[in-house]
């Protein structure tokens, strides 16, 4: 296996492509890169910007360059001696007519090879959904849609489709027999019985007759033959033509004439999907889809021939060995993670494999999976809370509560957040489940008196109180700590709802895997496949409703709220950060540790500077009352209340501390990025508006609230700057901080394309945008040089001129360097705590890898607004003082600091204030 010594995370656009891609290796390379970590590369809806709308699993993407541009790329990969993380998506795909899998089944129904290939349910109890998928992608009621003429009936060379404005939906084979029957007495009329294009055309009549008749051995040679053979005559005769367009016109009928659609309509509910209103997928259903997102429908992976199918040129180029490792999105959407985590394993032996999988607070990674760990983000939120500070954590509520009045505590917000989330949009999935779970009960005899209803309303309330995304219970594995969440779960629902007992009881049997074993095989089978999906929900459900809701409504502090965190918790303990550290050597040391993803919230050092409110609690209500006081002539009334509110107004002013640009070039576009983020955070939050209904009244004012921020001769940003160049001093330390903590913590330090650099980015697509590689690439080469010449020189300059991010460059550069000379420490030596003594104790973290042969220390300095004034740097004794690191027995140098080119001298302790002298950071190496 290829562990990874340093990812480097790449987002493929048909801008960014391929040969763009293969343009930066030398200097990813030179940077210490050893693994490109690439988004998904495999053929996606036409124009997707972030490739999770996998159209063809087996085909890779030609807007990103197609197979020789690849090609090209891997070889100059290997050539370097780097290895590949290649982001995989075996959970979903587009529900889209470029999907050739889905095309087939549409066509084709039970008929299709990939008839069992996606997660729909055929016999759904809903007779307009039994035996076809739901397609809920109308603007407005089918009926409504029809009779405008917005649905048509179309014709080109892949066969008849409905079409609705740019989508196209295959309409199943036998029924072409509908549109060619009505079109055969006028053609047979014009064209004569005998005319060969003709008889050639009852050939087609006759085979389509055949296949309606029931399956054939040689369907899909039929199915070409039908295909081709009618597109040659519907091009090579004119008749032919002209009349199937008669045809078609009269299928489509004429607006304000509703007996006109009666053809269209009766073709359609022939179909093996059922166009809809998009809004019917909230409540009725029949797919799985990616959270609720209805144009991306999951996957049955479980199914081996499913896993075979999908992961075929991915396998393939795992045994080619361009693709050394795999990064598996959105595991806790399969089925069942585990036994997909060991059929890959066995598929691909050898290969690196990383999670993308939430974890909450106290929740460890399952620790038989076959994976390597996670994509990072529990590093990333442990990093973050051990730069803020805990002991403000109740002045920072009382600021928070006085100023926001945010409606309820966090563990409040959140229950009301995912309620929120079901009654908006999966109802559908849960009356579904409810179903299944009412046809087990049915047949057993303690679950016989419970109403579908009232297992819907019990599974909703358990549902809401799941602490985790997922348990991972199967038949074959015991997984204690699932069932302990299921149990935490059920007693919160049965405590808030003691009318459910019975219903809630007979869940408290049924979903820990708990019943007897003596129930005849159905049943067992009925019991079981019921869990297994219901896991799959209680996912989605914490996406929805935490991520994509309570982190935008709960303001507290919000670089807390991110990916993986929980804004009710305020940081974490040095003493906790390295319980973290520890567990990670022992158990996952070639995990990722990241600090910024495309799925993040906000840009790395956006975070970090925001956690510096959390060591100014007294000045920050300050400026908040100020500013408050300042800009409140600026917001509007709409329907009697003032626009934004104050909690959206809180979020605002923390987003520009943290995300203010520090090079004036970037200011002309800034203020357009803050006017669509704040639109995506208020829709995200869905208080005042949403996704689903905008209130272009409240975001209308919001805008105008912030241009009027950023209009000259209002003054606001007069009094805001001073403060946020405060700010932002202290936030560069803790982003330095936070590099050398990711570079040197277990796991396998990931880079966020473009992070070298300050990201001040916000989320997506924020931060996508295009990424300055030539300027990296010339400062990264200016930088080996002038270490070369006069490292004491260089790091004053560095310090001088922090705000063009060279400084952040050149930590990651002699990070890596020092991992790519001692590989096997980083990679699997023990982490050792040590301890701090003096005056600025508390403002350290400082630990140890040790190795066989060599030792890494490592010194971090956190809560920096306590060591020196805004602009100093915290240098030198006359900051430290008395402040030393105590080393373990054994522990001895002679030491080489990486980042300032030093040799020390020391064993039993070390001061601080001479090893600090030209950067606030160190890292010493030993031994090797």
């Amino acid at each position: 296996m290829r562990i990874p010594r340093a990812t480097y995370r790449i987002q493929f656009t048909p801008e960014f492509t391929f040969g763009k891609a293969r343009a930066i290796v030398p200097y990813l390379r030179a940077l210490g890169i050893d693994t490109l970590y690439a988004s998904p590369i495999f053929r996606a809806r036409t124009g997707s910007t972030h490739g999770y709308d996998v159209a063809d699993m087996n085909a890779l993407n030609p807007e990103l360059g197609g197979s020789d541009d690849f090609t090209l790329l891997a070889e100059e990969i290997r050539r370097r001696e780097m290895g590949w993380l290649q982001d995989i998506v075996p959970n979903h795909m587009a529900f889209d007519a470029q999907n050739p899998m889905l095309v087939d089944v549409l066509e084709n129904g039970p008929h299709s090879r990939y008839f069992r290939t996606f997660d729909i349910d055929w016999e759904h109890p809903l007779e307009s959904l039994r035996g076809r998928v739901l397609a809920p992608f109308l603007g407005s009621f089918y009926g409504d849609a029809l009779e405008r003429g917005e649905i048509r009936l179309g014709y080109d060379g892949e066969g008849f489709f409905a079409a609705y404005f740019n989508q196209r939906y295959p309409l199943r084979i036998d029924s072409y027999l509908e549109v060619l029957t009505h079109c055969h007495p006028p053609l047979r009329r014009r064209l004569g019985s005998n005319h060969p294009d003709h008889i050639q055309f009852m050939g087609v009549l006759y085979l389509l007759k055949t296949l309606a008749s029931g399956p054939t051995r040689d369907r899909y040679e039929q199915i070409k033959f039908i295909k081709q053979t009618l597109w040659n005559l519907y091009q090579g005769n004119e008749i032919i033509h002209d009349q199937l367009d008669l045809s078609l016109a009269e299928f489509n009928g004429t607006p304000d004439q509703p007996e006109s659609f009666a053809l269209l309509d009766a073709l359609l509910n022939q179909q093996y999907f059922r166009l809809s209103f998009w809004k019917v997928a909230s409540e009725e259903l029949n797919y799985r889809r990616f959270f609720s997102i209805n144009d991306l429908i999951s996957l049955c992976i479980e199914e081996k021939e499913v896993f075979e199918h999908c992961h075929g040129l991915v396998l393939k180029l795992v045994r080619q060995g361009h693709v050394s490792g795999l990064r598996i999105d959105h595991i806790d959407g399969l089925y069942d993670p585990p036994q997909y985590l060991e059929r890959l394993a066995a598929a691909a032996p050898g290969a690196y494999v990383v999670v993308e999988k939430i974890l909450e607070a106290g929740e460890n990674l399952p620790r038989a999976w076959a994976a390597q760990g996670t994509t990072g983000y529990d590093f990333l939120n442990q990093a973050l809370g051990v730069l803020c500070d805990r002991k403000q954590e109740r002045r920072l509520t009382s600021i928070y509560h006085r100023f926001a009045n945010p409606g309820g505590r966090c563990e409040e917000l959140a229950g009301a957040k995912k309620r929120l989330i079901i009654e908006r949009h999966m109802l559908g999935d849960i009356d579904n489940l409810a179903t299944l779970l009412k046809s087990f009960a049915a047949r057993y005899r303690y679950g016989s008196d419970l109403t579908r209803h009232a297992l819907h309303r019990a599974l909703i309330e358990v549902m809401v109180e799941m602490p985790v995304y997922r348990t991972y219970l199967t038949p074959r594995r015991k997984a204690e700590e699932g069932r302990g969440y299921l149990r935490q779960a059920l007693r919160r629902a049965l405590r808030n709802n003691p009318g459910l007992a019975n219903e809630l009881g007979f869940l408290q049997c049924i979903l820990p895997l708990e019943m007897s074993r003596d129930l005849p095989a159905e049943e067992r089978q009925a019991w079981q496949s019921f869990v297994l999906r219901f896991q799959q929900f209680t996912g989605p459900l914490m996406a929805k409703g935490i991520e994509d809701t309570l982190l935008y409504v709960y303001n507290r502090l919000i670089c807390l709220n991110e990916v993986g965190g929980a804004p009710q918790h305020f940081g974490v303990t040095p003493a906790d950060f390295h319980k973290f550290n520890q567990s990670r050597a022992r158990h996952w040391p070639h995990t990722l540790n990241a600090t910024a993803t495309h799925d993040t919230k906000r840009g790395e050092d956006t975070r970090v500077r925001i956690a510096v409110l959390s060591e100014l609690p007294q000045e920050w209500e300050r400026r908040l009352r100020e500013w408050s006081r300042r800009n409140a002539p600026l917001k509007k009334r709409v329907r009697r209340r003032l626009v934004p509110d104050k909690n959206d107004e809180y979020f605002l002013y923390q987003t520009l501390l943290g995300s203010y640009p520090l090079a004036d070039a970037d200011l002309e576009t800034y203020p357009v990025r803050i006017r669509d983020y704040a639109i995506k955070a208020v829709r995200e939050a869905k208080v005042h508006t949403g996704w689903l209904k905008p209130d272009s009244a409240y975001e209308d004012a919001y805008l105008a609230f912030i241009d009027g921020l950023f209009g000259q001769g209002h003054g606001f940003f007069e009094d805001f700057l001073p403060f946020q160049e405060t700010i932002a001093f202290y936030g560069m330390l803790n982003g330095l901080a936070q590099v050398l903590l990711k570079s040197t913590c277990p796991g396998a330090p990931d880079f966020y394309q473009g992070c070298e650099f300050w990201d001040l980015s916000l989320v997506d697509p924020d931060n996508r945008r295009p990424v300055d590689y030539e300027a990296r690439r010339r400062a990264l080469e200016g930088l080996n040089k002038a270490f070369a010449r006069d490292t004491a020189k260089l790091l004053a300059e560095l310090r001088a001129n922090w705000r063009d991010g060279r400084i952040k460059l050149y930590l990651t550069w002699r990070c890596l360097q020092a991992r790519a000379q001692a590989p096997a420490l980083f990679c699997d030596g023990d982490y050792l705590p040590l301890e701090t003594r003096g005056a600025a104790a508390a403002n350290l973290i400082a630990y140890a890898r040790r190795g066989a042969d060599q030792t890494a220390l490592v010194v971090v300095p956190r809560l920096p607004t306590q060591l020196v004034e805004p602009g100093c740097w915290p240098l030198g004794a006359g900051i430290w003082g008395d402040t030393q690191i105590i080393l373990p027995e054994g522990v001895a140098g002679p030491w080489r600091d990486f980042l300032s080119g030093r040799d020390l001298e020391g064993a039993g302790a070390l001061n601080v204030g001479p090893l600090l002298q030209d950067l606030p950071l160190a890292l010493l190496i030993a031994g090797g």
